[in-house]
């Protein structure tokens, strides 16, 4: 239907008809109760990431790089719970009144959250390598300002790169006003499904393999606590790893396959922003340190003096 042949009203800018989106078809029941599910897990999401950010900055034993990598990896799921998800619901429900810039930032913090959460899945599955393979060294190779760094230099190529693709992306791109969509080309696509997708997803499979390949060689052999503690920290960021994953890989896969149907890629797309609620109730089953904490944070213990010397390990 040409823009001039509908009513004004169905317009999102009935001033440029021309050129104006028409307004979203209004939630059927289904809708709304997707989008009743997505702000619960937004909100989730910012509540345990945000209970995460406050452990492992505040208690001064868990300044390990292991928990800086979690650290790091929380404030991208924070971010997601926080912005990406209630921005996406709001671009199904109502026109885009905030603008192409707005927009285009919208999607590029969305891209940066994304490479970034891939950066440090790539980096917990060195530090997880190095832990079980290299122990003698581990402590000398992999240190707190080391892996800042690392984080550091994550978050830039992260940064860098999405400003070139979103750039690309957006020079090529003509849509009506009232909408805030990205139409990424197919050569755009593929590279960046090989640079955010095969390339780290290939690395954090051959370190893990090794990694369990390491571990069960070592069961057997294993008496020392801190080794033990090791296998056990392995084991709990594996499980942190194959979920990511496990959420990761479909979305990716139906970005790339052109003419998915819609109601599977929004199915995927929600599946893929619920990781970041995840992670958190992984910490919780399986380290003590964080539910100790989560005690501490939630009776307000952390306001009394010296509280960040607390013994939560």
């Amino acid at each position: 239907m040409k823009m001039e042949d509908l009513d004004g009203a169905d317009l999102c800018f009935p001033q440029l008809i021309n050129i104006s989106c028409k307004k979203p078809a209004p939630p059927q029941t289904e809708d709304l109760v997707l989008y009743a599910v997505m702000f619960s897990v937004s909100l989730l999401t910012v509540v345990l990431n945000l209970l995460v950010i406050i452990s492992v900055s505040h208690f001064r034993q868990l300044h390990t790089p292991t928990n800086i990598l979690l650290l790091s990896l929380a404030v991208s799921d924070f971010f997601v719970g926080l912005l990406v998800i209630p921005g996406h619901i709001l671009i199904q429900q109502a026109c885009w009144f905030l603008g192409n810039f707005a927009c285009s930032m919208y999607h590029y913090t969305g891209f940066v959250i994304t490479s970034a959460s891939v950066g440090d899945m790539v980096l917990i599955s060195v530090d997880r390598y190095v832990a079980i393979c290299d122990p003698l060294h581990y402590h000398t190779r992999i240190t707190e300002g080391r892996v800042k760094l690392w984080v550091c230099l994550c978050q830039l190529f992260s940064g860098l790169y999405n400003i070139l693709f979103l750039k690309i992306q957006l020079d090529s791109h003509n849509s009506c006003y009232g909408e805030c969509v990205v139409n990424i080309d197919l050569i755009g696509g593929t590279v960046d499904f090989i640079v955010t997708f095969i390339l780290p997803v290939a690395a954090i499979v051959f370190l893990y393999i090794r990694v369990f390949v390491v571990a069960v060689s070592q069961a057997h052999f294993s008496e020392s606590v801190n080794k033990k503690s090791e296998l056990k920290a392995a084991k709990t960021l594996g499980i942190v790893v194959l979920v990511f994953l496990m959420c990761f890989c479909p979305y990716y896969f139906l970005t790339l396959v052109r003419g998915s149907a819609f109601v599977a890629f929004k199915i995927c797309n929600f599946v893929f922003n619920c990781n970041s609620c995840l992670n958190p109730v992984i910490y919780a089953l399986f380290y003590p340190w964080f539910r100790k904490a989560i005690k501490l944070i939630v009776t307000l213990q952390i306001l009394q003096p010296d509280s960040c010397e607390a013994n939560i390990l």
